[in-house]
């Protein structure tokens, strides 16, 4: 029955005009609005829907991953506008928020409505 649908996904936020703000110019993807909602034109322009939702509250798990070639370029590139990158109690992380242990190369910030994103890099 889904097997040929074009699937998409999509997340809360409690602020639309902060959403486009942060992941368009902060993050600079591509956003596109239309009739009160937020698309992102990720992954070959895989679209994810951002909606508003009264008394939203933001996810408790990473709702999108950034692969990157670089962890610390991307670390310092997006500190350099502002991200402030997420410590987590029983998590090694470096000075920079880094979690090298483990599997890839991992490091957690929010957006303005709180929900968790990260920036990672295969080792």
């Amino acid at each position: 029955m889904f097997e040929n649908t074009k699937a998409f996904s999509g997340f809360a936020v409690d602020d639309i005009a902060a959403a486009k703000q942060f992941y368009g110019e902060t993050l600079g993807l591509k956003v596109t609005e239309e009739n009160g909602l937020l698309t992102l034109h990720i992954a070959g322009d895989r679209p994810t829907l951002i909606y508003p939702r009264p008394g939203h509250e933001p996810a408790a798990y990473t709702i999108l991953n950034f692969p990157v070639d670089d962890i610390d370029a991307a670390v310092d590139a997006l500190s350099e506008r502002g991200v402030r990158f997420e410590r987590y109690d029983g998590m090694e992380q470096d000075e920079k928020g880094v979690m090298r242990a483990g599997g890839p190369y991992i490091a957690w910030f929010t957006d303005p409505a709180g929900n968790v994103l990260s920036v990672l890099q295969e080792r």
